[in-house]
């Protein structure tokens, strides 16, 4: 083993080993080399670094590195990015040392039918793609690989909390697409890397323009003009917005939002251009519908995912459709108007309150957003919904004794938690929950052929349709109509139940 040392150019006196065995791993810009014990990499830049280069790697791993995880809630990030830690230099060849990735972010099966990638690392694409859990596809990927649908929303709560907490730093990271992002559909658990390519506006420009199918239409219809051209446009965070919203499109339909049946050019790179740039048009847009997927078009792998009229984007329920009208319609051209992360985050986490399982145990997707109607049904297997299901609209006090709709439901199942987000609109559920507001406050249970609310920590939980306390320890029977406060402090909502397919 030939191990090699090399200095920090921050730290005085501090040193790091590597091994270097001729052949490193090859990124786009950088030689990676493992440390002996494999818990940080060293990557060297194949090119020079000029003043400004380093300058920006500096800075990423001292003052923001520090205002990241050096404070309260720092711990949540350090699992969420995969951010250098050391700025190093050999031969003038400028280093970064970054951490590993955990664990769980490596295949521990990988395909279903041998082991080619095993071991290999868990880009995002092998999950943006119907192809890679198509049972007729020899290279399909492993059931205990693949998580279920709901996974894929709790993945997509992840990436939106990185890109809110770049984006309120002032950073943009200008490269973010399924190649930068390593996703878990086990743990549902999401690291977003090549920190290093940060965008500081005003003091950083961008190295790259961003990832095939990811960059924006205003940066792909600008880009044959010169780089300080004012009407040429860079990555930024505006750009960032839309490869987010991609993304999530892309996690939870398993095909491309731009990518449909219209031609625009017959030179095919022309074409490209043009229907990621220019002429972007949202394959689901509700009124011009030139560019959705023609089905005699389609790869039969890729099916049902990529015939929108069987898998249309409204599956994903109404808080996410709006939000893809705006990222897709009204935003695609206008960045301005693209949806920030945190309005992804909030209604990602409110989709997932609408979420039922599936009662067919072969339900390759398991969990489904309820389509509010009278008889529900799982649109992945078409399994109806058996016997009735209590919908929770949740209302909050608009002043004494108005109550007003949150436009926030909440869907019960048998073991469904209530917790005290839920119970009270000033407790927002993010990533600066403590430990104990994550303790559940109640669980719904279907108890001797009646569904029940059972109080586990709510104080002062009412049945207000019965004018009845329903103490610590006790159950409350949901019915049609019925009203429950669920609490009397500032920012206590008030439930009102439907029993759905009754």
């Amino acid at each position: 083993m030939n191990t090699k040392t090399v200095h920090s150019v921050i730290n005085a006196g501090k040193s790091y080993q590597y091994v270097d065995n001729g052949e490193p791993m090859r990124g786009g810009m950088k030689d990676v080399y493992f440390s002996p014990d494999k818990s940080y990499v060293v990557a060297f830049y194949r090119d020079d670094q000029d003043f400004s280069s380093r300058e920006r790697l500096r800075k990423i791993v001292t003052e923001y590195y520090n205002s990241f995880f050096n404070r309260e809630g720092g711990h949540y990030y350090k699992d969420l990015y995969c951010w250098p830690t050391d700025m190093v230099e050999l031969d003038k060849k400028v280093g970064l040392i970054v951490p590993c990735y955990n664990q769980n972010f490596f295949f521990k099966k990988g395909y279903a039918s041998n082991d080619l990638i095993k071991g290999k690392e868990k880009e995002g694409k092998w999950f943006a793609s119907p192809k890679f859990r198509n049972k007729q596809f020899a290279l399909r990927l492993d059931e205990a690989e693949l998580g279920n649908w709901l996974s894929y929303f709790q993945i997509g709560v992840n990436i939106a909390r990185g890109v809110k907490r770049l984006h309120a730093a002032g950073l943009a990271h200008s490269d973010l697409s399924y190649k930068n992002v390593l996703v878990d559909p086990v743990s549902k658990s999401a690291a977003i890397i090549d920190i290093d390519g940060l965008v500081v506006p005003g003091l950083f420009p961008p190295d790259v323009i961003g990832t095939a199918d990811f960059i924006a239409p205003e940066v792909l219809a600008t880009k044959h003009l010169d780089v300080k051209d004012p009407n040429r446009k860079l990555p930024n965070r505006l750009t960032d917005l839309h490869a987010l919203a991609v993304m999530l499109y892309m996690y939870l339909l398993y095909r491309h939002p731009l990518k449909g049946g219209k031609v625009h050019d017959l030179d095919t790179e022309k074409d490209d251009l043009l229907s990621m740039g220019e002429k972007a048009l949202f394959i689901e847009h509700p009124q011009d519908t030139s560019n959705r997927p023609k089905p005699n078009q389609l790869n039969p792998k890729e099916l049902p995912w990529a015939d929108v009229n069987k898998m249309p984007y409204t599956i994903v329920g109404p808080y996410l459709k709006e939000l893809f009208d705006q990222a897709f319609i009204t935003g695609l051209h206008q960045p301005n108007n693209r949806p920030p992360a945190e309005m992804w985050e909030q209604a990602l986490l409110k989709t997932t309150d609408l979420m039922q399982p599936c009662s067919n145990a072969a339900c390759e997707q398991k969990w489904y957003v309820f389509d509010n109607t009278i008889s529900p049904k799982c649109p992945f297997c078409g399994t109806p919904h058996k016997g009735t299901l209590p919908v929770l609209d949740l209302y909050y006090e608009f002043k004494p004794t108005v109550w007003k709709p949150e436009n926030h439901r909440l869907m019960v199942y048998h073991n469904q938690y209530l917790f005290q987000w839920h119970a009270n609109r000033n407790i927002i559920r993010n990533e600066r929950l403590t430990p104990e507001q994550k303790v559940p406050v109640g669980y719904f249970t279907f108890h001797q052929g009646k569904w029940v609310l059972v109080n586990q920590k709510l104080n002062s939980l009412k049945d207000l349709t019965e004018d009845k306390e329903i103490p610590i320890g006790t159950m409350v029977e949901l019915t049609d109509g019925k009203k429950l406060l669920l609490s009397r402090e500032e920012g206590g909502r008030v439930v009102i139940i439907t029993m759905a397919n009754k």
